[in-house]
Parts: structure tokens; sequence; C-alpha cells
């Protein structure tokens, strides 16, 4: 390449440095790029530290679980991948003080433990957090234990084979599940004690779990040996899989940032291809004259391709240092929100951005810069001789494939992203259709307005401009009406994720979960509880069975290979029978076993009237179980429940409401199968902190049943979906920015031609306030025929990210449908307004003088 071409690149640019299409171009291209750096950091930073805080949930960023200890191999590869780990050891175990016994969950843990977080432990002077477990020879009780067998600290209980003193009364784990297999009280202790337990023996119910935490890195490094674990029927859990109420809320959360991002792309590129429309035709004549000296058309596409280069990959650099200060300054503000420590950023995201900005640059600049192939060295004698624009769809279609391109990158979906571009492109050419009619119809509205008063005559007059310049109006209508669209979705987006994530979790959410309640203590219990909680949960009978065979194999040969080490294929599953569908399921797939009947009240024992059965037993399944294990409506299964075998068929499958916090199923059987097993009640409930109490009064009258606090889980997953909300609030700002620059690359473009017109009307006699009237109509009139567009687009977008993509249900905004257009005048009516002031302010002969640029 020649080092004139170069030459006269950097020449050109910087003296175009100061026309006003130049500055909207590299503030679109700078804000496109700190959107997406910006995002990317955060999302990177926060979803890696989320997830962290999470992992205090399980305990680690990944935990594995199985009967037997775990290999030295497994240990030194998992180590060498720069994992730390902390071995823990669980089973059920009588212990006893004097005459007093009582059997009790046992959990051993090592001198690493906790990875992440801190335990809630009174050693004798009031609550403490501490972040570690009992020293040797010591172990620490929940409040349950200590009452049933009346322990004081200092105590020394049997253990086994040994004694240990009670140092401690827990009241929170640092990794406290949420599960139901333990329901029995705590005992931890630590694992230099279980071997003089003598409990560890051959045979015994012993759960052995290897909880690892380490950068991303180390975890990417090991994930194909997870997978190879799973096949081998380790039980592998991450936060995705074993807590999905928090799951779903990062993973919305990160929808919303990569949708945020997106429309920001999406703004600063139709900001960007309005800007190199007027940046070309204000070129043509440079290169006529280039042609003139005897330049070809390779010679121009290179010098002007450079330009652009040149400011693509400055308006980068100053973009991705916005985005890289733009995410420090958003977590300086959440750092109250945020009680975690984030990694570092990395590079990716810089290389990301610079990527989105050549991109956009191509995708929405390139059709428009070939224009200026086409320039004749006869324009420097006839003005007349513009080549003509390429066409609108050319410009179109490009610039859809290349955001489709990024759409498919931001959101890892590539059906999402070819279904958006399919529909996208259907879409616009309705719009188009639609715009004309629309902006038609209100130039006539406008038309017909009748009196002398100086607005009616400014936009009678606006609208006659607006009539004259149809096809720009509506390449301008059509611009407005995606910003605002975007804007719109993103705002509407925000609202509902807000709402459905405050629903998620009211403050009446079940706190507690009553196990094991006895059919005798079923009346009793029932009596107690219900006048002194909130909310409560239905009566559920609970029946343990494990699945034993599928379609007449083995349950590991019947599923999917990264299925077979499921826990559903490992454990006992808690079954139930119901005659209804319970609250919070829906039947998604076969139908149920009965017609519905009238919902049953809170606490009411489940109808447990005995129905026919033959030899093969109807079941409904949870859905993301069938899913996970590769099945569906007909397949057979075999339960092992009580000694006895049941064939059962699946004849429906379930969406269940993972997020409520109360009872749910994977497996219901019909009414008149499961009565005659032993089977105990679950449920949840709500208790005030007034009624504290309780607990103390139900633990003595019911020493059998085992209540689960879950207060401890419910407030770390709103401490996360409060930094999420955080961080969706701050977002949406940069979108909103994004959306002013494609007004001012808009109303840029268009300042010859609106000089011009000012110039006429100076020349017949208008002053400077009845221009400034007729500008402020006609922005006003486009601002509000946008505004409409721009509702009818959001509502439909949403409702189709709502089914798709965020998994919300979809809803009517019908304050949209006023705010929007009386925004979109007020909006479109100030800055276009404020942009022309210096127009107005143009004596008649300069503003005629720019008759060849418009």
């Amino acid at each position: 390449m020649s080092d004139i071409n170069w030459r006269l690149a950097a020449r050109s640019l910087k003296r175009d440095l100061r026309a006003s299409d130049v500055r909207a171009l590299f503030i679109a291209l700078m804000l496109a790029v700190a959107a997406s750096t910006m995002i990317a950091f955060f999302l990177d930073r926060l979803e890696r530290g989320l997830e962290r805080q999470a992992g205090q949930m399980l305990g680690g960023d990944v935990v594995l679980e199985q009967r037997e200890p775990f290999s030295d191999e497994l240990r030194s590869t998992l180590e060498q991948a720069g994992l730390e780990l902390s071995d823990q050891v669980e089973l059920v175990s009588m212990i006893s003080r004097g005459e007093r016994f009582q059997p009790a969950s046992l959990k051993a843990v090592d001198d690493v433990y906790p990875h992440y977080g801190e335990s809630h432990v009174d050693l004798g002077s009031g609550t403490e957090q501490i972040a570690s477990g009992p020293a040797a020879g010591e172990a620490w009780a929940d409040p349950r234990l200590i009452q049933l067998i009346e322990l004081e600290l200092g105590d020394r209980v049997q253990v086994g084979q040994t004694e240990l003193t009670i140092s401690g009364i827990i009241e929170r784990e640092a990794d406290q599940s949420g599960g139901f297999g333990n329901f029995n009280p705590r005992l931890m202790l630590n694992t230099a004690d279980l071997e003089a337990t003598g409990l560890v023996q051959p045979g015994s119910r012993i759960e052995f779990s290897l909880l690892a935490a380490g950068p991303p890195a180390a975890l990417d490094q090991v994930q194909a040996l997870l997978a190879e674990l799973r096949r081998d029927g380790v039980d592998v859990r991450d936060v995705r899989v074993d807590r999905p109420q928090l799951g779903n809320a990062l993973e919305r959360a990160e929808s919303y940032l990569g949708l945020a991002g997106l429309a920001a792309v999406l703004l600063a590129g139709v900001a960007v291809a309005m800007s190199t429309r007027r940046y070309v035709e204000r070129h043509l004549d440079t290169a006529a004259l280039l042609r003139c000296f005897g330049a070809s058309q390779y010679q121009l596409v290179t010098i002007f391709s450079l330009q652009l280069l040149g400011l693509a990959l400055a308006a980068s650099v100053v973009g991705a240092l916005l985005g890289l200060v733009g995410q420090a300054v958003l977590l300086w503000l959440l750092t109250s929100f945020l009680p975690m420590t984030l990694p570092p950023p990395g590079i990716m995201p810089l290389w990301l951005g610079i990527f989105t900005a050549l991109a956009v640059l191509v995708g929405f600049a390139g059709p428009t810069l070939l224009r200026i192939k086409q320039v004749s060295a006869l324009k420097v004698l006839r003005r007349e001789l513009d080549p003509l624009p390429p066409s609108a769809w050319v410009v179109v279609g490009v610039a859809s494939l290349v955001f489709g391109g990024l759409l498919w990158l931001y959101s890892g979906s590539l059906p999402l992203a070819i279904a958006l571009l399919i529909g996208g492109a259907a879409l616009l050419g309705v719009l188009w259709l639609l715009s004309s009619v629309l902006l038609n119809g209100l130039l006539k509205v406008v038309q017909r307005l009748s009196g002398n008063s100086v607005w009616s005559q400014a936009f009678r007059l606006g609208g006659r401009q607006l009539a004259r310049r149809k096809q720009a109006g509506l390449g301008q209508l059509l611009a407005f009406s995606v910003t605002f669209f975007a804007m719109a979705m993103i705002v509407l987006v925000r609202g509902d994720l807000l709402t459905t994530w405050q629903d998620q979790l009211p403050d009446d959410t079940p706190n507690y979960f009553a196990i094991n309640i006895q059919p005798g203590e079923r009346d009793a219990f029932e009596q107690a509880v219900a006048p002194r909680v909130d909310t409560q949960s239905t009566l559920y009978p609970m029946v343990r069975g494990r699945i034993t065979g599928i379609n007449g194999q083995s349950p590991r040969d019947a599923v999917p290979p990264d299925a077979r080490g499921d826990n559903s294929l490992r454990r006992e599953l808690n079954l139930t029978w119901q005659a209804e569908v319970p609250q919070g399921n829906q039947v998604v797939a076969g139908q149920w076993f009965t017609p519905e009947a009238e919902p049953q009240g809170f606490m009411d024992e489940v109808d447990a009237t005995p129905t026919e059965s033959g030899d093969i037993t109807p079941i409904s399944m949870e859905d993301g179980l069938a899913q996970r294990l590769g099945l569906g409506i007909g397949d057979e299964l075999t339960f092992s429940v009580g000694g006895d075998t049941i064939a059962t068929r699946i004849e429906s499958l379930r969406s269940l409401n993972w997020d409520s916090f109360t009872p749910n199923f994977f497996i219901i059987f019909p009414p008149g199968v499961l009565e005659s097993f032993g089977h105990s009640y679950i449920t949840a409930f709500h208790l005030p902190d007034a009624e504290q109490g309780l607990v103390r009064q139900l633990v003595s009258d019911f020493p059998g049943v085992s209540l689960l606090n879950v207060d401890a889980i419910l407030g770390q997953v709103r401490e996360v979906l409060t930094q999420v909300t955080r961080a969706v609030e701050l977002v949406l700002a940069l979108v909103l920015l994004a959306g002013i620059s494609v007004l001012y690359a808009a109303l840029t473009a268009s300042r010859p031609v609106r000089a011009h017109e000012s110039g006429l009307l100076r020349v017949f006699g208008a002053g400077t306030k009845m221009i400034s009237r007729v500008q402020g109509a006609e922005y006003a009139l486009l601002g509000f025929a946008s505004g409409l567009m721009g509702a009818a687009l959001a509502e439909l977008a949403t409702a189709a990210l709502y089914l798709y993509w965020l998994e919300l249900t979809p809803r009517l905004h019908v304050g949209l449908w006023f705010i929007l257009p009386l925004g979109g005048a007020l909006l479109i009516g100030i800055i276009g307004h404020a942009l022309s002031y210096s127009l107005r302010r143009q004596a008649p002969a300069a503003s005629l003088g720019l008759l060849g640029e418009a």
C-alpha cells in the first residue's frame, strides 16, 4: 500500500476532526466500544464474583460427592490444576450423653474448611463469625441437639468409640445446605477425630465430599475431568444445577446485561450509518478532485477506508479506556452492595470492544463508503453528477448480517440470533410501510389544523417541510423509532426483571421446612403451627424410593452418558402422591391423573383416596429431570419402595417453580399406590421474628420432627439479587447515552437541508422566533411518530424475549403508549431545537450556500 495513501488519509482525518459528522461518528464508535467493553468487563468480574459468593452455599466452586473416599490421583490432578481442596464426611450415627441418646447427622470437616464465608457459632460469649471448623477433640452442636439431650458448652458426648467436647453451638454453617437429606440434628467435628470414632467401616452409609475452590482458569482446566467423573457416577455439583433459585437470577442478569450491550451497539451502529452518509456526501467533491489528479477507484476507497479505520482505532482506544474506567466506577458505586472481592479484569473484553467497533464500522458504514468509488471526475464541473447512494436494502442487509453475528457472539445462541435476524428483516419491511402510513396520516392531520395562532402555523409549515422530504423523513423516523424501541425495551425488561425478582422472594417466603412429621402427629402439629405463621404450604405425604430400572434396563445403561452420574439415579428420591396438580406446578406434556378439582387449603392433607390401579402405575415427572435422563411420555420406570417393586409409566411432565422455597417433588404418584408404605409429612411455613419461640416449643413437643431453617439461604439469595439489581440499573444509563448519540448523529446529518430551508424562510420574511417554532414543530412531529413506532416495537420485542430468552411472562405496558410518543416529541424537539440554534443565527446567504451539500 502506497505511503501517499497513508499521508492523504492522515491529513484528511486531521482536517475533518472539526466536522460535526466526524465528531458524531467518533462518538458513536467510542460508545459502541465503551458499552461492549464496560459490560464485558463488568459481566466477567461480576459473574465470577457472584458465582464465588454463590459457591458459599455449596462450600466451594465445585463439589464432588460419592460413597467412597476419593483417590490420591484425583486429588493430585485437581491440585496441579491450581485448586485448593477441602474434605468433608457426612454420616448418621447415634450420640449419647449419660442416659440420653439421639441420632444425629455428623459432619466432619478439615482444617481448610470453609473455602468461602463464615460460620455463626456461639462459643460462650455470644454469636461469633468464624472462618474455620471445630478443633480436634471438639465438636459443635446445633440448638436442636443441645435441647434434645440437654447439653451445655463444655459437656462431653460419646460419638462412636470416642468422646468429644461441645465447644460451640452452631447457628449457621458457612456452607449450609438447603436440601432435605439430613433430617437429624447436626453435630460438626474435625476429620482428625473421625478415625477414632470407629464409624467409618466397609458398608457404612457414608457420604464423602471433596470441595474444590480456585480461579476460573483452574476450573476451566478440569471441565473435561469433571465430565468424566459424572459419567463414572460421581455427583458433581455447581451453583447453576444445585441452586435453581440463584442460578436463574444469575442467568437472567447475564442475559439482561448482554441485551443492554447489544442495544447500545445497535444504537451506535445506527448513528455510524447516519454519520457515514453525511461524511461521504461531504467528501464527494474531494473524491472528484482526486480523480482529476489521476487517483483510481481503488485508491479512493483505500484513502477513505484508512481514514475511517484510523478514526475507529482512535475511538476504540478511548472507548476501551472509558469501558475500563466505567466498570471500575460501577464496582466502586457497588462497594457497599458487593460483600466479595472480585477477580481482576482480563484482557479479552478489550479485544471484544475493538472487534465490535470494527464490525460496526464495516457493517453499518461499508456499503455507504463504496459510493465514493463511483465518483466521476466530471463532478468538478457538473455538481449534479453525484453517484447514486447505495440501495437502502443493501445497507440494511449488510448491517443486519454484522449485527446478527454480534448478537450470536453476545448471546451465545445461534438459533436466537438467526430468529431475531430473520424476524427483524421481515419486520423492517413492515415497519417501512407502517412508517409511511403513519407519517402520511400525521401530516394530513397537521395540515387540517385550523386557526391562525403562531403554533398552528408552525405545525402546518413543519408538516409541509417533512412532506417535501418524505424519504429523508422516513429514514429519520425509522432511526428514531429503533432508538426509542431499544431504550424502551431495556427499561421495560429492567423493570419486569426487578418485579420478577421481588415476586420471587417476597417477605413472607417460607423460612422453615418441617420434615419427618409422622401421621399420628399431623393434626397436633397443624394446630400448633397454623395460628402463629404468616404463610404455609400444603402438608405433603412423602415416601422414599429408588429408581431401579428404566425401560427394562439398568438406570445407568438406559440414560445418556452425561446423565449416568445424575444424583437421581444414585440416591433415594422423595416420592409423594396427589390427586391434583400442586400449586406452582404446570403440566407441559401429557395428561394429569384426574380432572382438576377445587384447590385445597393450606395445611390440608393431600387427598389420598385410593384409585384403581393396574400393573403399570402412571406417574408425573419434572420436565427438567426427564430432559436430563432423556425420558419422555410413555417411558417406563421401576421403583424400589420399602422392599417392594413398583412398575410405572410416565403419563405427564411438569414444570416446577423452584424459586418458591416450598416443597417440590421430581416424581408424583396418583393416590392409591403409596399409602400402604411407611410415610411421613413435609410442609413449609414463614415464621415471623416475633414468633421464633415456636421453634423451641415444636422441638420440645415433636422431638422427631426436623425443622430446617433456610433463613441463611434466603439471605444469601436476596444479597445476590440486590447486587445484580444495582448493576442492571447502572448499565441502563449507558444505553440511554447511546440512544442520544443516534439522535445527535441523525440531526447532524440533516443540518445542511435544514440550514437551506431556514435561509429560504428568512428570505421570505420569517423571523428567528418563527423559524424556531417551525423547526421545533417539525422535530416534535418526528418524535411523536417515532415514539408510537418505538412503543409497538418494544412491546413485540419484549414479548418475544420474555418467551424465548429470559423465561418471563409477557405483559402489556399501557403507560408506554402514552409516555414514549409524548416523551419522544419532547426529547427530539429539545435536542433538535438546541442543535439548530446556530442555523437560526446564520445569515441567509450562508444558509443558501449549503444548497450543494443539501
